[in-house]
C-alpha cells in the first residue's frame, strides 16, 4: 500500500513538472521582449504578458504561444504588437502610445505636480507676507494714552 502511494505521488509530481515545463518552454527571451509591451488582460493582475505569474492564465499563456508562433513565422515585434492592438484595442498595450488624446496620460502627472507646487508657493507667499500697519490717528492715540494713565492711577 505504501509503495502504491509513493508511486502515485511520484507520478503526480512528474505530471505537474511536465505541465509547467510546457508553458515555460514558450517563454523565450524573444517572447519576453514582445510580451513586455503587451498587458495581461486576465483581469486578475496588472502585469504584462511576459511577467504574468499565474499558472495557466487564460490570457497570457495563449498570448505567449501566439507570440512564439508569430516570431517563428518571421513577424517583427512591431507587427505582433500591432496584431494584438487590432484585436483588443489600446487596452492590449501595457503603455499607452504618446499620440493624440493619450498624450494627456503622459503630460497630466507633470501638470498636476506643477500646479501643486504653484499652489504651495502661493500659500507660502501669502503666509510670509508682512502685515500692513496703517498710521494711527494722533487724536485716537492721545485718548488711549489718557485712558491708560487713568487706569494706572486707579491701580495705585
Amino acid at each position: 500500500m505504501r509503495r502504491l502511494k509513493n508511486s502515485l505521488l511520484i507520478a503526480l509530481v512528474a505530471v505537474c513538472a511536465l505541465a509547467q515545463n510546457s508553458s515555460l518552454s514558450v517563454l523565450t527571451p524573444a517572447v519576453k521582449r514582445v510580451g513586455a509591451r503587451l498587458a495581461c488582460l486576465c483581469g486578475s493582475c496588472n502585469n504584462s504578458v511576459a511577467d504574468c505569474a499565474m499558472l495557466h492564465c487564460h490570457y497570457s499563456s495563449p498570448a505567449r504561444e501566439k507570440i512564439a508562433g508569430m516570431l517563428a513565422a518571421g513577424a517583427s515585434d512591431d507587427q505582433i504588437v500591432d496584431t494584438f492592438r487590432k484585436e483588443r484595442g489600446l487596452q492590449a498595450l501595457i503603455v499607452p502610445p504618446a499620440e493624440g488624446f493619450n498624450i494627456l496620460a503622459w503630460i497630466m502627472p507633470f501638470v498636476a505636480i506643477a500646479m501643486g507646487l504653484g499652489g504651495i508657493w502661493l500659500f507660502m507667499k501669502k503666509i510670509r507676507k508682512p502685515a500692513v500697519v496703517s498710521e494711527a490717528d494722533p487724536e485716537m492715540l492721545a485718548r488711549y494714552r489718557e485712558r491708560i494713565e487713568k487706569d494706572l492711577s486707579k491701580l495705585d
